[in-house]
Formats: structure tokens, C-alpha cells, sequence
């Protein structure tokens, strides 16, 4: 997953600067978190609301980061101000956007779900040229379209047969708006570091703002807060909540800090790749030429997206 860097935060660092070999351990956690986490995602799909998976998710997760920051002894304490802060990154990046991946989870392959979410390092980008005023450079415009075209060659399969009816369509719109979602959550998340908010502490009260969000959705709609007791279930939930929330999320915001969103971004070309391999083994995902000329399009798409052009 990737992030953007909004104006207000600080420059990144060289572009040659090398990896450490801690970089290179965090980025192997994230992609590893990440790819394992669509599969997970559909396994709680079913019985259980999305909106109160997503409250059980985070709930757990928050109460493990919770801890965890206790025993860092990291502050807790924050003023009103960033309290607001928190409580808006964890609408958007803990719970608004993982609801939208359940409702499209409910008629998409996991792998095809994780192939949408890899745009994240193009809307990022086009998203910072709109909001914060940054030029596109024409560069970044053909990998956008690249990248694009590529989702369309994704789908094309279920696009040109019968199984992409109108409820699939839907499913990925919602996962579209999935990934904005957390693209604008992490706009946020990189302004907190950019005002020195620790990186623990902001995504434990995240992650509580997050399970309080879906919580009051859940209410709202009248569901009861039901646990599907079953080997799959459960054992997703626990993954879902600490390897791809905890442990996942503070690796990736913490390599975010060290080496910049631009290279942090490469997770979501990589992933994609392990997410849809896990769907063929797992969920028999049919390849076809088209659709692996398209994935090869998405990466392409990024590469050129978040490279930094002649060196």
C-alpha cells in the first residue's frame, strides 16, 4: 500500500540514498502483510456484516496497539487538534476503505481486488497535483493512463463474458472509491509525521477513531454484532488484525518516514502480483492472456509512475 506527501511535509530523502538493511525488512513485512491480507479480507465474507467485520477488525487491532505503545511507553495524551486529526485518518484509512473493499470483496476475486488497489501510488499522485496544485509531468500522466488500461485488461475477461454484471461493476466502484479513500488517509498520515505525531500512538488512536466509525455505521443499519465461529473466520480476523492492521501499517508509515513516499510506493507493484498468485492457488482465479498482459500494464503503469525520470 502507498501514500502520498502532501506540500506541508518534509522533503524526502536523496534518491540514491541506499536501503538499510532495516528498510529492506520493512518492505519485505509490508508486501508480505499485504499480499496474504485479500485472501484473508474474503474469508470474512459471508455471514458476518462487513461493517461489523471491519468494527471487529479494528477493535482488536486497536487494543493490540494500545499495548503495544504502553509497553514503548510512547504518548498517548494529544490536544483536540490532533485528536480531530486522528479521529479523520482512522475514518478514512482504518474503516471507511476496508468497508468498501468487504462490499466489493462480496463479487470480486480477492487477486482482482488487490490489482485495484495498486492504482493507490497513481491517484496518489494525480490527487496531490489537484489538491496541493503539483504539476503532472508527462511522465506521470502516460504511466496514470498505462496503469489504467491495464485494470481495464484485468477485467476484460468478466467484462466481455456474462459474470461482470451490474453487481460487479458496482463492486469495482467500490473498491475504486476504496482506494481513494486511502490515499486521502494517507495524506494525512504523512502531515502527522510531518509535525513529528509518533507513528504508534497515531495509528492506535486511528485504529480506535476507525472501530468507532464502523461501529455507529453498524448500529445504524440495524446489525448485531455477530462472530462467525468458524476455523476461517477467525483465524482471518486475527490476521487480518495484527499481521495486515499492526504490523503491517507500522512498517509501512515507519519505512514512509525513513525513505519517502516514492519509493515506500513500490509496495503496490509488487503485491498485486503475490495477491493474484494467491487467488489462483486458492480461489482457482482463471488467467488469460489479456489478463496477464494487463497486470503487466498496471506495473508498468506504476514504475513509470514513481520513478524519478533521468537520474
Amino acid at each position: 500500500m502507498t501514500a502520498a506527501v502532501p506540500a506541508a511535509a518534509p522533503a524526502e530523502k536523496p534518491a540514491l540514498a541506499p536501503f538499510t538493511l532495516f528498510d529492506f525488512l520493512l518492505y519485505a513485512i509490508t508486501v508480505f502483510a499485504w499480499s496474504t491480507s485479500w485472501i484473508a479480507l474474503k474469508m470474512q465474507v459471508g455471514v458476518v456484516a462487513p461493517e461489523v467485520s471491519v468494527a471487529w477488525r479494528f477493535m482488536l487491532s486497536a487494543a493490540v496497539m494500545i499495548g503495544w505503545v504502553a509497553v514503548a511507553r510512547q504518548r498517548m495524551r494529544f490536544s483536540w487538534t490532533d485528536h480531530a486529526r486522528f479521529a479523520v485518518q482512522g475514518a478514512l484509512l482504518f474503516s471507511t476503505n476496508f468497508y468498501l473493499f468487504y462490499l466489493g470483496g462480496q463479487v470480486l476475486a480477492s487477486g482482482l481486488l488487490s490489482v485495484v488497489f495498486s492504482l493507490a501510488s497513481v491517484i496518489n499522485l494525480v490527487m496531490a497535483a489537484v489538491v496541493f496544485r503539483q504539476g503532472i509531468v508527462p511522465r506521470v500522466a502516460i504511466g496514470a493512463l498505462i496503469g489504467f488500461a491495464g485494470i481495464g485488461l484485468v477485467f476484460w475477461p468478466e467484462i466481455a463474458g456474462t459474470e461482470f454484471d451490474h453487481a460487479a461493476a458496482v463492486g469495482l466502484g467500490f473498491c475504486i472509491a476504496g482506494t481513494v479513500s486511502f490515499c486521502v488517509g494517507n495524506m494525512i498520515s504523512s502531515a502527522s509525521q510531518s509535525r513529528g505525531l509518533p507513528v504508534l500512538s497515531t495509528n492506535a488512536w486511528g485504529m480506535v477513531y476507525g472501530a468507532g466509525v464502523m461501529v455507529l455505521l453498524a448500529l445504524a443499519n440495524g446489525r448485531t454484532f455477530q462472530i462467525e465461529w468458524t476455523p476461517a473466520y477467525i483465524g482471518s480476523l486475527f490476521w487480518l488484525s495484527i499481521v495486515s492492521s499492526v504490523i503491517a501499517f507500522a512498517s509501512y508509515l515507519t519505512l514512509l518516514g525513513r525513505i519517502g513516499a516514492a519509493r515506500a510506493g513500490y509496495a503496490t507493484v509488487i503485491f498485486p502480483v503475490f495477491a493474484l498468485g494467491i487467488s489462483t492457488v486458492f480461489e482457482s482465479y482463471q488467467w488469460t492472456p489479456v489478463a496477464m498482459a494487463g497486470l503487466g500494464a498496471v506495473i508498468v503503469g506504476n514504475l513509470i509512475v514513481l520513478s524519478r525520470g533521468r537520474r
